[in-house]
């Protein structure tokens, strides 16, 4: 029988075959990748990536499930784990004692859903601080709500804030859905897989802590007009023109525009506009 669930760390535990087959095909772990795993929790998935990497890093906030993992996967020379909060924990200096497991290139996880966001800005950095050494990929199981926002495309229901900041940072492929009843005890929502792949914008913001600001104000209301939504920023007859030079329609939402629209409206917006 597997641990008694936390509710304070979100825990349901994952139990279908063929979520975890998709979750380690969708990462295509090789012999060369060290591999960041958020929240192992029973090992279900640690003991699927071990086998196939180099390394396996896993953070685990739990002190119980801690206990569980180091007996049953502690002799692995090729795992470490570490208990504490991800969020909060600085790898960079807490793996200067453990040179094999050093600069992860891949993160594999089955996180808790209710700081998906967190995780998220973390791993990938924002629009104006991206993070200095992205990974190669990041394969997540998350709540099949987010993994739709993630991957939406442009004039799609789910499409707002969070696709533009995220799409920005990297390519979002959604891989599969996962139903409730996968995991135990289920949970209140489906599940979905996803993978990130960092890359750099071509081209970049300008400045990206406008283009941050402006996707918020554009987004604040999102059944209005952008024109509604930046007069703050910008004048309605320049926002018009600025858009006619993009070939949308003055009339447009904030959801009608591409990650690559909302880039060239925050480029031509000069810093006097913008104040």
């Amino acid at each position: 029988m597997p641990p008694q669930t936390r509710k304070q760390f979100g825990q349901h535990w994952l139990k279908s075959e063929a979520a975890l087959e998709a979750i380690v095909a969708a990462a295509g772990v090789g012999k060369g990748d060290r591999i960041l795993e958020i929240g192992p929790g029973t090992g279900i998935l640690t003991r699927r990536l071990l086998p196939l990497a180099q390394a396996v890093l896993a953070v685990e906030i739990d002190r119980d499930l801690c206990k569980l993992l180091v007996e049953q996967l502690g002799k692995r020379d090729n795992f470490l784990l570490l208990q504490g909060d991800f969020l909060t924990m600085d790898l960079g200096d807490t793996l200067e004692s453990f040179p094999n497991f050093q600069r992860p290139n891949k993160v594999v996880a089955n996180i808790p859903y209710n700081i998906t966001g967190p995780i998220l800005e973390k791993l990938l950095g924002a629009i104006a601080t991206p993070n200095p050494s992205p990974f190669d990929s990041i394969v997540l199981l998350v709540q099949k709500e987010v993994a739709e926002r993630l991957s939406a495309r442009p004039s799609s229901r789910a499409f707002g804030g969070l696709s533009v900041r995220v799409q920005y940072l990297a390519n979002c492929e959604w891989i599969c859905e996962v139903p409730a009843r996968a995991f135990q005890p289920p949970p209140k929502v489906d599940s979905a897989v996803v993978r990130l792949t960092p890359r750099p914008t071509e081209p970049p913001a300008t400045d990206p802590k406008r283009l941050d600001a402006l996707v918020k104000m554009g987004f604040a209301t999102k059944r209005k007009m952008l024109r509604n939504n930046l007069t703050s920023v910008v004048e309605r007859d320049r926002l018009a023109q600025l858009l006619e030079e993009l070939g949308l329609n003055s009339q447009v939402r904030a959801e009608d525009l591409s990650v690559a629209n909302w880039v060239a409206l925050s480029n031509r917006l000069n810093q006097t506009e913008f104040n």
